[in-house]
């Protein structure tokens, strides 16, 4: 095997898992597009659903029933969030709202060794089978994953962009009191970006699990790449959320393999969030906004 197919392989590699830090970043994004709020727990409650797909599956459900469940379940839980941890905390400062969420982290990552154990178990993945895509460069299951993602990314966009509910959501989290006076239930559409955003991060648990294993810790550092891919690509665009996580999950993979080692890749995810937050807090694809005051 040449350099180059190993490159290409290296390449590849992070595609396919940068298409899963994408999936969380979309979460992320939908989260702070209809509350203007970034949710550290989301790779928790990503984890706990995950949990979730795997009882349903052990108790004899088949895969894409369980999927449509677990989705379902996903958005509840996020809903139940919103409505009994999160709204209570409307006038609290900033500060109050991320311990409550580093607090929501721990809770889910508890509860989830509590009730399930802490012992690693296999994930089944939807698309087994032998096709590999080029040179051994990407197996079925990432390019499943990476369709899954496109799917996700497509409806979110068209959610946000052309729906009632989705430029409601928007325009609730950008001036809560002015949509209020327009009649939007700003109460309503926060709870729907926080179901939302717990259901595409369910999807995604479910398609990192079978590559990772599925255990009460697998998410922590992904979503510290996640959080990196939605800030390199833009909290303010779906597209350069996707974008991101795919640019870091590349980055770490070729920076891992030829520069600083796998021990240090997850100082990759660090520097990238540094750099953006001091040189383009906007991200690639973000907007800038001015305020004339």
């Amino acid at each position: 095997m040449n350099q180059f197919t190993i490159f290409l392989q290296q390449v590849g590699g992070g595609v396919s898992t940068g298409i899963i830090y994408g999936s969380i970043a979309l979460a992320l994004v939908v989260i702070y597009q209809s509350t203007h709020k970034i949710n550290f727990a989301q790779g928790e409650m990503a984890m706990f659903s995950t949990y979730i797909a795997w009882s349903l599956m052990q108790a004899g459900l088949p895969y894409w029933v369980v999927f449509v469940l677990t989705v379902g379940v996903a958005f509840l839980l996020g809903a139940v969030v919103e409505r009994f941890v999160i709204r209570p905390l409307a006038d609290t400062p900033v500060l109050g709202v991320v311990i409550v969420f580093i607090g929501l982290l721990l809770i889910f990552n508890s509860m989830a060794g509590a009730l399930f154990g802490h012992n690693m178990r296999e994930f089944p993945s939807p698309f087994e089978g032998q096709f590999k895509w080029g040179a051994g460069i990407m197996g079925s299951h990432q390019i499943g994953a990476i369709a899954v993602c496109l799917v996700m990314l497509c409806l979110v966009y068209v959610f946000f962009a052309f729906t009632r509910f989705g430029l409601a959501m928007r325009a609730a989290a950008f001036s809560p009191q002015s949509s209020l006076l327009c009649g939007i239930p700003v109460p309503l559409m926060l709870t729907l970006g926080w179901g939302g955003a717990s259901a595409i991060g369910a999807v995604a648990g479910m398609m990192v699990a079978p590559v990772v294993y599925l255990d009460p810790h697998m998410m922590t550092g992904i979503l510290l790449y996640a959080f990196a891919g939605a800030l390199l690509g833009g909290l303010s665009n779906p597209w350069g959320a996707v974008l991101g996580g795919v640019l870091v999950g590349i980055i770490e993979n070729i920076l891992g393999a030829y520069v600083i080692g796998t021990e240090l890749k997850m100082t990759v995810a660090l520097m990238l969030i540094l750099a953006v937050l001091v040189f383009r807090p906007q991200g690639l694809l973000g907007r800038r906004l001015v305020v004339r005051v």
